[in-house]
């Protein structure tokens, strides 16, 4: 049973460049150990690419991949701020950064700690 209803949510960078929409029901949340993620600290939801628009801002976003070059990390450019990644283990996910979402509490909803650290 899930968390929370299904919901479609707005989101956004810092500055407003970047907007987005998801569609999600929160089953859990993650923070994960690998040194990319520690150091941003986000707290992400995991939605399917079909659950995902892009509304605004494909210009003003910018890439980072490290490692394998297999997990896409997108930042606005003009604020830094990082939104959102494509998944590298399930490639076909984005993982969003829960804090870009409007009107979005992530209390009570489970947070799990994935270890990405270990992952080779």
């Amino acid at each position: 049973m899930p968390s929370h209803p299904l919901q479609t949510y707005r989101g956004a960078c810092h500055c407003g460049a970047v907007q987005f929409e998801v569609e999600t029901d929160f089953p859990e949340l993650t923070m994960c150990d690998c040194s990319i993620c520690k150091k941003k600290n986000a707290l992400m939801v995991k939605v399917h690419e079909s659950s995902f628009k892009l509304l605004a801002g494909d210009d003003s976003l910018t890439e980072y991949q490290f490692h394998t070059k297999t997990a896409r990390h997108f930042f606005c450019k003009v604020c830094g701020i990082y939104p959102f990644h494509r998944k590298r283990v399930t490639p076909d996910h984005l993982g969003i950064n829960v804090h870009c979402l409007e009107g979005f509490n992530p209390e009570g909803i489970p947070v799990r700690q994935a270890v990405g650290a270990a992952m080779s």
